[in-house]
């Protein structure tokens, strides 16, 4: 875990500039990009001795107030922060077994399917899709009874660039959650197996992967571009199920009144069975 330590805290302060922290640089030629060591120890108020120890993983009793001042010279939001606790304390990190594939309750199925105006599928900690409404599988261009893994959806299946709008951006985020899952359950051996996976057979997911995203990707305006009806903004909110650590329930609606309703309800529309004709 040391080892991700080191590549996380360099990954982010390559991501600042001296502009952005107010670190006067006095015109000299840099070397690396963003931020060097000496200039985060400064900004946490460490020795450059003691920060270089710990990107090298050669510091492992990190006090509070020595992870709050890297977490603040950094500008790490807070699910960077909780990212960068458990790297650095990882025998903190519960440890839970994970016997293998997930299931979803049926009243968790019963809660998704009563959404008539939204489309709503069921996602696991590994970002295996468990269920939804007929809606929310038509959205993905899938039919209800495919359950297929979304990261390799998204990687893997070229339809996906062209149903996804800003695909980057949302192949971005996905790396972020698997990131953000992977230390909050560093003993599940499926989470692994599936990084490992989609890093050896798509070079897009390791170069993200490389850059150490880290999101919880909670809630979000996304953009489709579905071959049935056009165009859609579709307003996301996911819901963590508290019973179930690391299932979330996702919405996807439209706002009252919008060319993007109109198009959702048509999409209800055409994959309606006929006795809701």
């Amino acid at each position: 875990m040391s080892s991700e330590l080191g590549d996380f805290l360099r990954s982010r302060r390559a991501a600042l500039t001296p502009a952005s922290t107010g670190i006067r640089t006095y015109g000299t030629a840099r070397r690396v990009p963003g931020l060097r060591r000496e200039e985060v120890a400064q900004l946490a108020g460490v020795s450059v001795n003691y920060y270089t120890r710990i990107e090298q993983g050669e510091s492992h009793q990190m006090s509070d107030s020595v992870l709050d001042a890297l977490a603040n010279a950094l500008r790490l939001d807070e699910a960077e922060r909780l990212h960068l606790v458990r790297l650095a304390r990882p025998a903190a990190v519960p440890r839970r077994r994970f016997p293998g594939p997930e299931t979803v309750r049926g009243s968790v199925l019963a809660l998704a399917d009563s959404s008539t105006d939204q489309a709503v599928i069921i996602v696991g900690r590994r970002t295996d899709l468990l269920g939804g409404n007929r809606l929310g599988f038509a959205l993905l261009g899938l039919t209800p009874d495919e359950r297929p893994n979304m990261a390799r959806q998204m990687f893997l299946n070229p339809a996906m660039r062209d149903l996804v709008v800003e695909w980057e951006r949302e192949a971005h985020n996905t790396v972020a959650y698997l990131r953000n899952a992977s230390s909050d359950a560093p003993d599940d051996p499926l989470l692994a197996e599936l990084v490992g996976d989609l890093s050896i057979r798509s070079a897009e997911f390791a170069r993200i992967w490389a850059m150490h995203p880290v999101a919880e990707c909670l809630h979000a305006v996304r953009e489709w571009d579905h071959p049935l009806v056009g165009r859609l903004t579709l307003n996301e909110e996911s819901l963590r199920l508290p019973d179930d650590p690391g299932q979330r329930i996702i919405f996807n609606g439209a706002a009252a009144g919008s060319p993007s309703a109109d198009r959702l309800r048509l999409l209800a529309s055409l994959i309606a069975s006929p006795e809701e004709l």
